[in-house]
């Protein structure tokens, strides 16, 4: 079934989902959920953990949801396929480092998976592409819902939901935003920003959570309270400070554009460059050279139709998707051959830039 899953390409992932736009790649909207009748996953034996997967596992495979959807047990699953997982968002490196009785469900189409004895027994996760907080938080709380009507969830009528981490106690919110930040990071203001926005409650992450690197200038925005807040209150909230950051994105790129026409453009035509003849390329390199190209798009300097191919390269690009996409084990430095080639062919049919379509205002 990974094989069928695994298939799909990002072209497909993204044409399922919402067209996406400047500055904001998708949303996620995550909730955790924990059953009343067990111990932690990890305070659970073996054995409960074993329960708690099968029993989860039955349950979610009822909702009209998961119809048609794929189960994935963690210890059935390679190193591979744990990655190219990890590499769509479907999972977390927590749950592939996790010990045995773990698992995920995933809706056909992606959109969707419901992760089973990570941190929590449950970890459910709504994606969308483009800014989609409320039109991710009506589907998630559908499922959840329905999900809450066949399984008895922990919680206390004091602290909300219950669960592991006392960081996620309440609501077990998190919605998170990914945004494509070059105006702010290229100007040297990134800093300044993820200071201000940490001090209103939100973390400002990499582009696989915690502990990672933001390459491709690409940041992960999310929520930090999840008790004393109402969901609604959250998300506005969240909202609110996204939106801000959107206008202080914009009003850096275009201010360097104005200040530093000559140095952008050069900036953009060597990247553009680069992935057309590139031979050797890692995937940190990959990712903040599509940055500039997709860049190039919000600016006019190629048609918006490109914008949807760099997004898909973003995750084409990473280790996970190199290797499968060869169809056989290959070592770092050969992928990083592969990849270029990939990159090579991807770009040859690319519309040239063109630096007299440059447009002046978001």
């Amino acid at each position: 079934m990974i094989e069928a899953l695994l298939q799909s390409s990002a072209a497909e992932l993204t044409q399922n989902r919402k067209k996406a736009v400047p500055v904001v790649l998708s949303t996620r909207i995550r909730l955790a959920r924990n059953l009343s009748t067990a111990p932690f996953p990890g305070r659970a034996t073996s054995a409960q953990r074993s329960d708690v997967l099968a029993k989860c596992k039955s349950m979610i495979g009822q909702l009209k949801e998961m119809k048609g959807g794929y189960f994935f047990d963690s210890k059935a699953l390679s190193d591979l396929e744990k990655q190219t997982l990890v590499e769509r968002h479907l999972i977390s490196r927590e749950l592939c480092e996790g010990t045995p009785g773990s698992g995920v469900y995933i809706r056909k189409d992606q959109s969707c998976s419901v992760m089973i004895n990570e941190e929590d027994h449950l970890r459910i996760q709504i994606l969308k592409s483009g800014f989609s907080l409320k039109s991710a938080w009506r589907q998630v709380d559908a499922f959840d819902t329905n999900l809450e009507q066949i399984l008895d969830v922990a919680f206390s009528p004091e602290h909300g939901y219950l669960t592991a981490c006392p960081t996620n106690l309440g609501t077990g919110l998190r919605a998170s935003v990914m945004m494509h930040l070059p105006g702010l990071a290229i100007s040297g203001q990134m800093e300044r920003v993820v200071r201000a926005v940490n001090q209103l409650g939100i973390a400002v992450r990499g582009l696989f959570g915690e502990g990672s690197d933001a390459t491709g200038h690409i940041f992960q925005i999310s929520n930090q309270q999840t008790l004393g807040e109402s969901e609604d209150e959250i998300l506005s909230r969240l909202g609110n400070v996204l939106k801000t950051i959107i206008d202080h994105e914009f009003n850096a790129r275009y201010k360097y554009l104005e200040e530093n026409r000559s140095q952008l453009f050069d900036q953009i035509g060597r990247a553009y460059g680069l992935l057309q003849s590139v031979h050797i390329i890692t995937s940190n390199e990959a990712m903040n050279l599509l940055s500039l190209v997709r860049l190039a798009v919000d600016f006019g300097l190629l048609p918006e139709t490109s914008r949807g191919l760099v997004d898909r390269l973003f995750i084409e690009c990473q280790p996970g998707h190199v290797q499968l996409a060869a169809r056989q084990d290959i070592a770092p430095e050969q992928r990083d051959i592969v990849r270029a080639s990939n990159l090579r062919a991807e770009f040859s049919s690319l519309d040239p830039l063109s630096f007299d379509n440059i447009v002046n205002s978001s």
